[in-house]
C-alpha cells in the first residue's frame, strides 16, 4: 500500500515533528552520487525523496526512481516541472498551482492536461499552493512559468498569498527561493505563514548547510527540502538530518 504522505504530514504539524527531504534533480544528478546520496539519506533518517526539477532534458526519472526503489524505503514524492515527469512509481506527486504569479496555464492550465492521467494511477496527489520567492538569484522556474517571484522584502504578500490558497483548499504551501538561490526564503517570512496556517509548510531554495536548515525550521516551516548544496556535497545530509533532530527537540521541550 502506498504510504499516505499527506496524512502523515498533517499529523507531523500537530506534533511539532520536523521533516527533511532531500531533493533529486535526475537531469543534475546523472545518476553520479545517487547511490552515495541514497546511501546517506539511509543512515541520516531522511524522511522522503522529491524528484523532478524545473526543465530535464534527460529523463532519467524512472531510472532514478528504480535505483532508489532497490536499495531503500524511503517514500518518493513527485515535484514536477512538467506534466511529463509524472512515474507512475513514485508514491505521491505535489500537486502544484502556482500561486504567487498570474499566469493561468500553472495556475490551473497544466493541471486540467494531466489530471485524467493521475485520476487513473495510484498515485497520492498533493494539491500544493506553490509560491517563488525572490532568492537574489535567476530562477529557472520563474523563467520557464513567466511569472515574477515575490519580493524578498514582501512577508505580508506572501502571507495573503498563503492563506488564499489555503481558503481555496490546497492542502500544503510550498515556499521555494528557487535552485541555486543565493539565500533563502526570509525567516520572518516563513514565521508569519507559520502562525496563520493550518497546513503544512514546505520551504526549498538556498538551504547550504545545517544552521540555516535549523533557522528555518525553528521559524515554522514543516519540512525543509535541499537539492543543490546535496548535490555538490552529499555529506551535508548528516548535518542537515542533525538540525531537524536539533529543531523537533527544542520544540519538544517547550
Amino acid at each position: 500500500m502506498k504510504p499516505h504522505i499527506l496524512t502523515e504530514w498533517q499529523k507531523r504539524k500537530t506534533q511539532g515533528r520536523k521533516s527533511l527531504a532531500v531533493l533529486i534533480d535526475p537531469d543534475h544528478q546523472k545518476l553520479r552520487h545517487l547511490e552515495l546520496i541514497i546511501d546517506l539519506s539511509i543512515r541520516s533518517n531522511v524522511d522522503y525523496f522529491f524528484l523532478g526539477g524545473s526543465l530535464i532534458f534527460q529523463d532519467r526519472l524512472e531510472e532514478s526512481i528504480k535505483l532508489i526503489r532497490e536499495n531503500s524505503r524511503i517514500p518518493v514524492v513527485l515535484f514536477p516541472g512538467s506534466g511529463f515527469q509524472i512515474s507512475l512509481n513514485a508514491d505521491a506527486l505535489l500537486f502544484l498551482s502556482l500561486i504567487s504569479g498570474r499566469n493561468p496555464e500553472y495556475l490551473i492550465g497544466k493541471q486540467v492536461e494531466a489530471s485524467a492521467r493521475l485520476h487513473a494511477s495510484s498515485l497520492e496527489v498533493i494539491p500544493t499552493g506553490y509560491m517563488l520567492i525572490d532568492g537574489k538569484s535567476n530562477n529557472t522556474a520563474a523563467y520557464i512559468s513567466q511569472t515574477q517571484p515575490i519580493p524578498y522584502d514582501k512577508p505580508e504578500i506572501a502571507q495573503a498569498t498563503a492563506l488564499a490558497g489555503q481558503f481555496l483548499g490546497l492542502k500544503t504551501i510550498f515556499m521555494d527561493a528557487g535552485s541555486g538561490a543565493r539565500q533563502t526564503v526570509p525567516l520572518d517570512m516563513v514565521t508569519k505563514l507559520s502562525r496563520v496556517l493550518e497546513v503544512p509548510l514546505v520551504i526549498g531554495g538556498g538551504i547550504r548547510d545545517g544552521e540555516n536548515a535549523y533557522q528555518i525550521l525553528r521559524a515554522g516551516a514543516d519540512v525543509i527540502v535541499v537539492g543543490n548544496a546535496i548535490e555538490e556535497d552529499p555529506s551535508l545530509i548528516r548535518s542537515l538530518s542533525h538540525a531537524v533532530q536539533e529543531a523537533v527537540s527544542l520544540t519538544a521541550k517547550k
